[in-house]
Order: C-alpha cells, then sequence, then structure tokens
C-alpha cells in the first residue's frame, strides 16, 4: 500500500470544536515487536472494549504565527510526560494532516478508568485524539467516504500507540497482513468480517488490578526487546497459527480452542520478556496465584472462562455474558484478596470511537 493516499490536501479551518471517546482494547493474539514507523511484527486481533475509555475534546482555531502548536490537560491538569508523548505524534502525522499547521489545539482528555491500571490507556487516548483530528478534515473534505474516514483514523492512530489503531471500531479488530483475513493490513486495523459466534457477543473481560504501580518497562521499550530476540522467527510462526486458530474457534463457537488459544499468548507475551536481554519480569506472584484458582474454578464449576494479560501484573478474565454472576461472585469470594485496594473492573466488547459533540 502507498501510504500518500492518507496525505490530505492543507486546508485552513476556521475553528470548532470536537468531542469523541474511543475506548481501550485487549489483544487476544499479542502485538509485541514493531519495526519502521509503528508497523508490527506479528498480526494481532482484539476485543474491542466498551466501559473503559478516554473522552478528548479539542477546542481548535487559527494559529498565530509563532504559536505553539497546542495545550494539553489530562484530567484538567498539566502532565509534561504525556504533553511530550502528543508532541512526538504531532511531528509523525504532520506530513498526512498538513492543515494542522495552521491551527491551534486546546486538548482535554479524560480517562474513565484509573491510569496504570493495566488497561492500555495509550490505546484509547491517541485513538480519541486521531479520530478528533481527522474528523476536522472530514468537515472540510465532503468526498472522504465513512470507510475511507475509518481507515485514516486507524492509520493516524497506530502513530501513536500500535494498539490504537484497533480501538476504532469493534467488537474485534485485526492489524497486520495475513493470509487468514482478507483487508488486512499493516498501516490500519480491519473490522473481523467473519461470522462471530453467538458465544463470543458481547463478551465479557473483568480486570483484576493485582498492581496499580507504573510499570519499569515502557511499551516502546518492549516492543525493541524483540529486534534482536533469539525467539524472534518462532514467534512469528507461533502468532500467524495461532491467529489462524483463533480465527476459527471465533468463528465455529469453539470456546475450547479459544481459551487455549488466549492463554497460551498470554503466558508468551511474558515468557518473550523473561528471555530477552536483559530479561523483565512483570508478572508478580499474585498474578499466577489467581491464574491458579482460576484454572480450578474452570475445571470444578464447568465454566469456560480463560485468562490473558497485558505487559503488567494484572488479569483480564474473558468469558461469555451467561456466566456474568457466577463468575462474579468468584471473584469476591476467591480473587479479590489479591486486588490491590479490592479493584476489580467490569467491561465488555464494544463498537470503538464515536462522536459525542461536533
Amino acid at each position: 500500500m502507498d501510504e500518500s493516499i492518507f496525505i490530505s490536501k492543507n486546508f485552513k479551518p476556521k475553528g470548532g470544536k470536537i468531542i469523541c471517546e474511543s475506548p481501550s482494547n485487549i489483544a487476544l493474539i499479542k502485538y509485541w515487536g514493531k519495526y519502521g514507523l509503528q508497523f508490527p511484527i506479528n498480526p494481532s486481533i482484539s476485543f474491542t472494549l466498551s466501559n473503559c475509555k478516554t473522552i478528548t475534546s479539542i477546542e481548535y482555531c487559527p494559529r498565530s504565527k509563532g504559536q505553539k502548536r497546542f495545550n494539553f490537560l489530562y484530567d484538567g491538569k498539566t502532565k509534561k510526560p504525556f504533553e511530550n508523548k502528543i508532541e512526538e505524534f504531532f511531528q509523525r502525522i504532520s506530513s498526512f494532516c498538513p492543515y494542522l499547521e495552521n491551527l491551534f489545539l486546546k486538548i482535554n482528555s479524560k480517562n474513565t478508568f484509573p491510569h496504570s491500571s493495566g488497561i492500555a490507556s495509550s490505546a484509547s487516548a491517541f485513538s480519541s485524539l486521531a479520530f478528533c483530528v481527522v474528523s476536522i478534515e472530514k468537515r472540510y473534505n465532503e468526498n472522504m467516504t465513512d470507510q475511507n474516514f475509518l481507515n485514516k483514523v486507524s492509520f493516524i492512530a497506530r502513530l501513536g500507540s500500535g494498539s490504537g489503531s484497533r480501538s476504532i471500531s469493534g467488537p474485534l479488530m485485526i492489524w497486520g497482513e495475513n493470509e487468514f483475513h482478507p483487508r488486512s493490513s499493516n498501516f490500519f486495523a480491519v473490522n473481523f468480517d467473519k461470522k462471530i459466534h453467538s458465544f463470543f457477543k458481547n463478551y465479557q473481560n473483568t480486570i483484576l488490578i493485582i498492581d496499580d504501580k507504573i510499570k519499569n518497562l515502557s511499551s516502546s521499550d518492549g516492543h525493541k526487546k524483540m529486534i534482536n530476540h533469539p525467539f524472534l522467527n518462532d514467534r512469528k510462526n507461533q502468532a500467524r497459527n495461532n491467529l489462524k486458530r483463533i480465527i476459527n474457534a471465533i468463528s465455529n463457537g469453539d470456546l475450547q480452542v479459544f481459551i487455549k488459544v488466549v492463554e497460551e499468548e498470554a503466558m508468551t507475551l511474558h515468557a518473550l520478556m523473561m528471555s530477552s536481554h536483559p530479561p523483565t519480569v512483570l508478572i508478580k506472584s499474585k498474578t499466577l496465584e489467581v491464574i491458579k484458582l482460576l484454572k480450578t474454578f474452570r475445571e470444578n464449576e464447568k465454566v469456560p472462562i480463560c485468562f490473558t494479560l497485558d505487559a503488567g501484573p494484572n488479569v483480564h478474565l474473558l468469558y461469555p455474558e451467561k456466566y456474568k454472576l457466577k463468575v462474579i461472585k468468584f471473584i469476591e469470594k476467591k480473587l479479590i484478596h489479591y486486588c490491590q485496594n479490592n479493584l476489580f473492573i467490569n467491561d465488555s466488547t464494544g463498537l470503538g470511537t464515536k462522536l459525542l459533540d461536533f
């Protein structure tokens, strides 16, 4: 694909305000390792979430000569580390959105979930920011189709957060070229357009907050560890094979294969970190204790529940909606004591980014 198709014409917007919200997502096949400018070394698939989201508003007006690009507030407060990331993001997207050079942006952002809770906040943050930015373009480009709009939002979000490309729509998104899903691309994520079995409709994701401290390895540094990883080629093959297996499982309603693949991917992610140089350990003893109890519960109660992990210690429980009450009772009886401040978050699959005000 020629990424020049995403380059907008330059124009001078008069001013306005946009508010949108974008959810996080939880990867089933993990994206771990990248090359170039945010291209994945392997394809990934994720559930788009519903309740865990970022709400972003942008007020824009013509920029005066010498005026800075933007002002950013997170939950009403200045956050310098966030500002630096956003500045880098705007530099990356400037050639694709040249109209931004003509604007001053007043950006306000807030999350509906605790920062550093183990939920991919960068995914929701950059996908919501990208949605607002490209919405300005769509306002002045009547020829932009809805699909081209979503593709560009995902493309732009990717330049801020790779996983952010998968938050644009839902309930399932695939990012990364592969032979098992048509239209798949390294440039942007696409909707899962095969059959989704009824078992996976409104699938539940309960996040157990084992530790809410900021992890000592950034996602960017984690991805860099894959560049010369001794198991890099094996991982590429494993991810593609697991993608094929999980696509079939989702279409056919094969919960047992789904569970096996999801948990294999979760443990592989941490195995890759622990076998990198230097090795990194992000899971905690409580993480492993929760997993052990979960497996016992699954076997004894015949509940098709599984776990997955992001690059951190917190545990994501995935299960069909019909088992929600039984799972919540199990959490409150057996698992809540492992959660920091007894905190867990209930979520479910959603449909992605949406405009709140324009």
